[in-house]
């Protein structure tokens, strides 16, 4: 029961962050580019990629701070940082062309998914 509390927790979090940091962003510098999302996502890749490999690589920690901070946290705050760490965990295994693959079809397919999604909504 505690792990569905910490990620829970932790979702909340990172969901609160995220608000307030592209709030932030977008009031300060404006446009029509979605440079608080961009931020987002940029900063949880960088979270993600130095939490587990802190946490799981370097601290051997208790898997319950991979549940907040990762799973909670990091989950709440943007989805993109998972995609982009295991992205990174096939290629550096050597799947370089599967790395290749999951960012090409996630974007393409994402984008699809979007479309379709808005296209149905309007009929």
């Amino acid at each position: 029961m505690i792990r569905y509390f910490l990620v829970v927790v932790g979702g909340g979090g990172g969901a609160l962050a995220r608000y307030v940091a592209a709030s932030a962003i977008m009031r300060r510098f404006g446009g029509k580019f979605p440079l608080g999302t961009l931020a987002i996502n940029v900063s949880g890749s960088f979270l993600i990629g130095f939490l587990m490999s802190m946490l799981t690589e370097r601290l051997h920690a208790d898997a319950n701070w991979r549940l907040l901070l990762v799973v909670g946290f990091l989950g709440g705050y943007t989805t993109f940082s998972s995609f982009a760490w295991e992205t990174y965990t096939t290629v550096r295994e050597g799947g370089r062309w599967r790395g290749a693959l999951n960012v090409v079809s996630s974007v393409i397919l994402g984008y699809g998914a979007v479309w379709l999604g808005a296209m149905l909504a309007w009929r």
